[in-house]
């Protein structure tokens, strides 16, 4: 059986898009099939992040409503056939999902995929409830902020119901520099949201510029993108050492 990661944040731009479109790479580079789920119901780019803008044309609102199977909705990247998208329908506000429609969808997704990450919407909405109740792990993404920890705190306290061990901490957009002009570090960063460190993603200035050309980070020598593969690894089990900023 596959296993699903609920990506979550308390605040927008903290980079959890990104996160889950490389992370979801690099699974599928390492011969795993992955899925990425787009969880924002109004507001989805996760296609932009991968490239396939032109390539999702039935949404996980189809899968539910019986208007197309699983295999027909979520698309496979042209360049990794491992890695698959499901895209977010798009529409104004909430949508009539129940829980029970949401958890039949995933498992079926967990006996057609060995990974599936979920891009959840930032805040903690229908969206947050409809990526985490039924997911076996959860990523939160924060920057070193002050703003973007605290709601990571609370991001947290929303997860209580989560076995220790089952959620994990990415700083992301760490600049060397800045820690070091605040006199902060990762470990302050750790403290304050209260969980273990599953990976460090350094600020890189091609990032954005991937991302807008549809650009995918590991085929380019990016720096990020050795770090979104060294955890990757992780999740997959493997022994990594953490990446140095």
């Amino acid at each position: 059986m596959g296993k699903i990661i609920a990506v979550v944040s308390g605040k927008g731009g903290t980079g959890k898009t990104s996160f889950t479109a490389n992370v979801g790479l690099a699974l599928a580079a390492l011969g795993y099939r992955t899925l990425c789920l787009d969880c924002d119901i109004t507001l989805r780019n996760l296609d932009l992040a991968l490239g396939m803008s032109d390539k999702a044309l039935m949404d996980f609102s189809d899968v539910i409503e019986g208007r197309c199977t699983l295999t027909e909705a979520a698309v496979s990247h042209p360049n990794y056939p491992t890695l698959h998208l499901l895209s977010a329908p798009v529409c104004s506000g909430d949508m009539d999902i129940s829980p029970e429609q949401m958890r039949r969808l995933l498992q079926e997704v967990r006996e057609n995929f060995d990974y599936c990450l979920i891009d959840a919407p930032a805040g903690l909405g229908q969206g947050f409830r409809l990526a985490t109740d039924y997911a076996d792990n959860v990523v939160v993404i924060t920057t070193t902020d002050a703003i973007a920890l605290r709601d990571a705190q609370r991001t947290v306290t929303e997860l209580s119901h989560f076995p220790t061990g089952r959620i994990h901490l990415v700083v992301n957009r760490v600049q060397k520099k800045m820690l070091k002009a605040m006199h902060a570090t990762i470990d302050d960063a750790i403290d304050t949201a209260g969980l273990p460190l599953l990976g460090v993603i350094p600020e890189d200035s091609d990032l954005s510029f991937a991302l807008n050309r549809g650009m995918v980070l590991r085929e380019r020598n990016y720096y990020a993108a050795r770090a979104y593969e060294h955890i990757a690894k992780r999740i997959a089990g493997r022994k990594v050492s953490l990446m140095k900023i």
